[in-house]
């Protein structure tokens, strides 16, 4: 894939160089780009790996399903904080992931212990358990397995 982005951006060059203008404008660069883009993608299947741009959106696709998820989850932690009574059993739960490897399962682990109401307490040393501490373990935990596998999903797309 830096095959495929080197190329790119040589060929952005190369039309930035023979575009007649008197100075270097970004626009000509950016036109260049799509143009070494458009070429690339067309071409692609000789590298023996999938388009790089691909990756790109997965990571896009990631950050907002992170934020959804935030945003959602922080909503409930809010509707919880703000009621007169607090109506919760907090508990523990145990997850099997599919994930593998030294980047996607802390990723995991790290993007669901940043939303608010729970915890990863423990992974197991083979990475494939996790034991989550919910805020509100009948109502969450549904929810919170839900988000799991969108996230799961959306992490094996950014890294296989």
């Amino acid at each position: 894939m830096p095959a495929q982005f080197l190329i790119n951006l040589f060929i952005a060059f190369l039309w930035m160089m023979f575009v007649d203008e008197d100075e270097l404008k970004f626009s000509t660069f950016f036109t260049g780009f799509i143009v070494g883009a458009l070429i690339v993608f067309l071409m692609h299947r000789f590298f023996g790996e999938q388009f790089y741009l691909r990756r790109f959106y997965a990571v896009v696709k990631l950050v907002l399903i992170f934020n959804s998820e935030l945003i959602q989850s922080s909503i409930f932690v809010l509707k919880h904080i703000l009621s007169p009574k607090i109506h919760i059993q907090p508990g523990i739960f145990r997850y099997e992931t599919v994930l593998r490897g030294e980047w996607e399962v802390p990723a995991l682990a790290l993007l669901l212990t940043l939303t608010p109401g729970s915890v990863v307490m423990e992974v197991t040393p083979e990475g494939n358990v996790f034991y989550i501490h919910a805020m509100d373990i009948e109502q969450s935990r549904d929810d919170l397995v839900r988000s799991l596998a969108k996230f799961e999903k959306a992490i094996m797309e950014v890294t296989r």
